[in-house]
């Protein structure tokens, strides 16, 4: 997390959206479509978009390909944080993270308490920082989506934000990448 500068100018961001669900289909992915409008509006690009069954191996699987990917700034997950069996999304995506976001969880609840009242314990939000890509996880509703990106996540993705957000240290991940070494021994 980096302190913004003064004079900081905005930066466009590489988003990749995860939708986590058994039955959203391309046409039907209403929360997703969602992230997808706003990250645009707010002038950011969609990197990748996919949706995926609620089952912890194929979300790993995916998001630990985004993470590896240097181009990959940030990923939005929606859906599969809430209690049914099937609800899994919280423990495919923590193990991958090296950091917690603690803060993240405790104010979408905060945020979701004025539009659902107590129904608000039973999201299970999370985001973490995994190969310094910020993840965020959301409930699958698309007012939640919303609640997430409008109230939380449009901020800390933006570099004028004061006096903190996410933009410097996910852009120091293509900084830091290793050169890939070929067969001749070059650089590439």
């Amino acid at each position: 997390m980096g302190h913004a500068k003064e004079n900081a100018e905005f930066v466009s961001l590489n988003v990749s959206v995860l939708t986590v669900s058994d039955t959203r289909t391309e046409e039907t992915d209403t929360s997703g479509h969602a992230l997808v409008d706003r990250l645009k509006e707010a002038g950011h690009q969609l990197y990748a978009k996919a949706i995926v069954k609620d089952d912890v191996y194929q979300i790993r699987s995916i998001l630990s390909q985004w993470v590896a990917d240097s181009q990959t700034h940030v990923v939005l997950v929606t859906g599969g944080t809430g209690f049914t069996s099937r609800d899994s999304t919280p423990e495919a995506v923590t193990p991958l993270f090296d950091k917690v976001v603690e803060g993240y969880g405790e104010l979408f609840r905060q945020k979701s308490a004025l539009d659902i009242g107590s129904s608000t314990i039973q999201s299970r939000a999370v985001a973490g920082i995994a190969n310094n890509t910020v993840i965020f996880c959301m409930p699958g509703s698309p007012n939640a989506c919303k609640t997430a990106w409008d109230e939380i996540i449009l901020e800390q993705l933006d570099a004028r934000h004061r006096p903190c957000n996410f933009v410097a240290m996910v852009l120091a991940k293509v900084a830091t990448e290793s050169p890939v070494i070929t067969a001749s021994g070059t650089r590439s």
